[in-house]
C-alpha cells in the first residue's frame, strides 16, 4: 500500500481524503486503508470530541465537508466532494430512483424509504423504521435497505442524533441522519458526470484504489469497490 500519512485530527482527516478522493472508515480486506488504521487506537472511543474519530465522523457529516455513507462493500466511508459525482454516476447507471423502482429494479421496501425523500432530510434511521413500517409484524430487511440506497448513493448520512425523552434529554445511542445527496450538495453537482459512461466513472475509482493499494488483486479491489 501506499504511505498514507498518520492522522490525527479531524481537519488532518477531510485535507487527506480530498487528496486521495476516498478513504474507508473502519478496517476492510485492503490492509491499512482505513480511518482506524491510519489513527491511534488509544483515540477511539475516549469520548473525547476533539481527538476520538469515532466523533469526527459525526462531526464531518453534520458539516458536509465530506460525503459520509456505506460505500464500500457495505461498510461505511468518506468520500469528498469533488470525487462523489464519480460514484453516483458509476453506482446509479443513470437511473433516479424512481426510474430504477419503475423498471423493476429496486425493491418495494426501497422504495418505502425514498418515498420520504425529498421534503424529509435529516430523518433519523429510527424514525424512517417507524414511519415505513417496519419492525417485527411489518416490513423486513430495513437495515439491508437503507444500506442498499447508500450504495447506490441514493441516501447519505447527514449526521447522527440520540432520541430524546418526554422532558427533552437526549439519551441512548446515537442514530444517523439521512438525507439525499442531492439535498446536501446539490442536484448540479451529484449528477454532473450523467453524461459521461458510468464505466469510465468507475476506471477511475478502480484506478485510485489500484493506486493506494499496489499488489492488491483486480479480484479484490472490485468486491471492495461493488
Amino acid at each position: 500500500m501506499v504511505a498514507l500519512p498518520h492522522i490525527k485530527t479531524k481537519e488532518e482527516l477531510v485535507s487527506l481524503v480530498n487528496e486521495i478522493g476516498y478513504l474507508p472508515f473502519i478496517t476492510n480486506e485492503l490492509t491499512g486503508f482505513s480511518v482506524m488504521e491510519l489513527t491511534d487506537r488509544t483515540s477511539w472511543f475516549t469520548d473525547d470530541y476533539e481527538t476520538d474519530p469515532w466523533y469526527w465522523r459525526s462531526q464531518i457529516a453534520g458539516e458536509r465537508t465530506l460525503v459520509y455513507a456505506k460505500l464500500f462493500s457495505g461498510r461505511a466511508g468518506f468520500v469528498s466532494r469533488e470525487w462523489y459525482p464519480l460514484f453516483a454516476n458509476y453506482r446509479r447507471n443513470g437511473y433516479d430512483f424512481d426510474t430504477l423502482f419503475e423498471a423493476g429494479a429496486a425493491p418495494r421496501r426501497q422504495k418505502l424509504i425514498m418515498d420520504l425523500f425529498p421534503g424529509c432530510e435529516n430523518i433519523p434511521s429510527y424514525v424512517i423504521k417507524k414511519l415505513c413500517g417496519f419492525g417485527k409484524d411489518g416490513e423486513k430487511g430495513f437495515e439491508g435497505a437503507l444500506t442498499a440506497l447508500q450504495m447506490q448513493t441514493y441516501l447519505v448520512i447527514s449526521g447522527f442524533s440520540r432520541r430524546r425523552n418526554k422532558k427533552g434529554f437526549e439519551y441512548g445511542w446515537a442514530y444517523g441522519e439521512y438525507a439525499t445527496p442531492e439535498a446536501l450538495f446539490g442536484t448540479e453537482h451529484v449528477t454532473s458526470l450523467y453524461g459521461c459512461e458510468p464505466a469510465d466513472s468507475f476506471a477511475v475509482i478502480l484506478e485510485r484504489c489500484s493506486h493506494l493499494n499496489p499488489g492488491i488483486s483486480r479480484e479484490a479491489l472490485l468486491k471492495f469497490l461493488r
